[in-house]
């Protein structure tokens, strides 16, 4: 048994990919439609800059396929804060304001922190404590994206366990990877993309993040990434694995080859 791998790119808009990957004359109000058959997830990155309306959500779900997931970012005025346990109300206002219209498409919330916030276990353990866990009779999942090497460390990873949150594993870049499985999901942003390869990434590479991918789905760690335990209960997961930032344009070519290779 496996869990099921979705894979897919940080938002929908973004003008360099009009001919790249959106077919010439396809009307930008028509760009989701179209990059949500191509992908089986999305991250949207506004939501931590600002609230969207229901409206939105509600736009969002019957644009795309009714298997399709879009995991948000958490409010960057929740996470920016200096003291973390004292962040009810900031994501009270998120989770109410709307996210639940995505219904069955909604996946993960991801809790993205600064480089700079260092790892305080009692007022982490706090902020975990005040994620709900459903809301309006939906389920929500929570994943955590640090960046300071304060939580490379087995406290931090037991304490995110015990609260069933995901650590986010920085796949190819600057920031620490905590490769650990922390959840019943395992979520990945892959970060390396570069120009020069017409997929983003060599064949290689790709073939060995889709073996990655595929680890994780029948519930164990890959030995080539670097976790702080390896601990895992064999269960399968779901996983979400998301082409972010590296050389933007060759994301989405990325992220389809990576759905060729776990399909196939």
């Amino acid at each position: 048994m496996t869990g099921t791998i979705r894979i897919g790119i940080g938002g929908w808009t973004y003008e360099d990919w009009r001919g790249p990957f959106y077919p010439d004359g396809l009307t930008q109000k028509r760009e989701l439609e179209y990059a949500a058959r191509q992908m089986t997830a999305i991250e949207v990155n506004g939501t931590y800059y600002g609230s969207m309306k229901p409206a939105s959500y509600i736009k969002w779900f019957e644009e795309t396929p009714q298997d399709f997931v879009f995991t948000l970012k958490g409010s960057r005025y929740t996470t920016n804060r200096r003291v973390l346990s004292e962040a009810g109300e900031s994501i009270e206002k998120f989770i109410t304001s709307g996210i639940t219209e995505l219904n069955h498409k909604l996946g993960p919330i991801n809790w993205q922190f600064m480089a700079t916030k260092k790892f305080d276990p009692v007022d982490f353990e706090g902020f975990l404590k005040l994620l709900p866990k459903r809301h309006d009779g939906i389920d929500l999942t929570h994943a955590v994206e640090v960046r300071h090497d304060s939580f490379r460390c087995a406290e931090f990873v037991q304490m995110a366990r015990h609260y069933g949150v995901a650590v986010i594993t920085a796949a190819d870049s600057d920031f620490p990877q905590i490769a650990d499985v922390t959840a019943s999901f395992v979520y990945l942003r892959l970060m390396g993309t570069r120009e020069g390869e017409a997929k983003g990434y060599s064949e290689a590479e790709l073939d060995a993040w889709a073996t990655r991918l595929k680890t994780y789905a029948a519930g164990k760690v890959p030995d080539d990434l670097d976790a702080v335990e390896r601990t895992t209960d064999g269960r399968a997961r779901d996983v979400y694995a998301f082409v972010i930032s590296g050389h933007k344009v060759l994301n989405p070519a990325a992220a389809m080859a990576l759905i060729d290779r776990v399909k196939g």
